[in-house]
């Protein structure tokens, strides 16, 4: 009786093993976008596939690189205490982990100071209200100093701002460029001409335009976070620039000549044909854009003085204290984990969006 069940249900459980692992290996092309491949062979094993195979894919994408970073932190704790500055010796990983844990203390420690702050003030003008005096009541802004992640922050609005504009200004001439060989060879040297200079050499003239053109200032965008972010766009359009050129120089021939058979107006031609033909080409632009503005921004912040890493950074620089090192490499290692983060999200968005990356 025993047996007869098991045959009945086998047929019933393999369908169900199936679907399991058709939706892992949808899911497996996301998770690696996102830097997840790692949770890819666990699901599976999870799943009930094979413990060996998966293991090993286990080592290849786990195992192996958290294996490299060891070697790295035990290198660097070895060979940093060796190197003599004018600071002392340079902080191994347990000095640098302290800094950070010392930076979220202070960002917490700061929330708590303004949090207080706001009570009182909601305190007094209660008081005020109930004293019949509405008319006195002020709403002052909190103005303590900007924490570190108050910095990271401000340095993502500030490379999000500068890449947007690089965007609008790059996916069109790319697309002009593209279609028009005429065009193309209209701007092509001014984009070899522009595209190796420095953002310090930029970082002058891009001053002195924006201190002449933006007078009326917001306090959402202030003059040296526009400086900062022109910057960035200038700096960061190219790849985008060039990459979406060629993406739309490459399209087949014989799908733009059904849109000319069609007679397609200019603008569903683009919309409907070259778009989505040059989208994986344009992403990948936006990807490289997107790496060149996250560290064009370093370099900008520092000499603009928008209050981002930049400016942390050449901050601890000159105050040359004992503990200014660590918190130096602390914002070396956040911009490194903040860049790959940002690689990640915009290759999921390619993946979202075309369908070369979904292989």
């Amino acid at each position: 009786m025993a047996h007869a069940t098991d045959a009945h249900s086998t047929p019933a459980v393999a369908p169900r093993r199936e679907k399991i692992f058709t939706a892992i290996n949808k899911a497996s092309g996301w998770l690696d976008a996102l830097g997840f491949s790692w949770l890819t062979p666990l699901l599976k094993m999870i799943a009930g596939d094979s413990p060996r195979e998966q293991l090993h894919e286990l080592k290849r994408v786990l195992v192996i690189p958290l294996l490299g970073i060891g070697l790295f932190l035990v290198a660097w704790g070895v060979l940093a205490p060796k190197v003599e500055t004018s600071l002392g010796a340079i902080p191994g990983p347990a000095q640098v982990w302290e800094q950070a844990v010392n930076l979220w203390d202070d960002h917490v420690r700061e929330r708590e100071k303004a949090a207080d702050f706001y009570d009182r003030q909601d305190e007094r003008n209660a008081k005020l209200i109930a004293s019949g005096d509405a008319d006195k009541i002020k709403m002052r802004t909190y103005t303590g100093k900007p924490t570190y992640i108050d910095q990271i922050i401000t340095s993502l609005f500030t490379v999000g701002l500068g890449f947007a504009i690089a965007t609008l200004v790059a996916v069109p001439l790319g697309i002009a460029s593209g279609l028009s060989k005429t065009f193309n060879g209209a701007i092509n040297p001014l984009i070899q001409i522009f595209k190796p200079v420095s953002p310090l050499a930029w970082l002058p003239i891009v001053t002195m335009i924006v201190s002449a053109l933006y007078v009326d200032t917001s306090d959402l965008f202030p003059k040296s976070l526009v400086i900062s972010a022109v910057t960035v766009m200038l700096c960061s359009m190219w790849p985008t620039l060039i990459n979406t050129a060629v993406g739309v120089a490459s399209i087949d021939k014989d799908l733009m000549n059904v849109g000319k058979v069609l007679q397609l107006p200019t603008r569903k031609t683009i919309t409907k044909l070259v778009l989505p033909s040059a989208l994986p080409l344009i992403f990948t632009g936006l990807r490289l854009s997107l790496g060149v503005g996250w560290m064009v921004l370093i370099a900008a912040e520092m000499l603009a003085q928008n209050p981002g890493l930049g400016k942390f950074v050449w901050d601890e620089f000159q105050n040359g204290s004992s503990q200014s090192l660590a918190k130096i490499m602390v914002a070396v290692l956040t911009i490194g984990i903040v860049g790959f983060m940002l690689d990640r999200v915009m290759y999921a968005l390619q993946r979202a969006f075309t369908f070369s990356a979904n292989r």
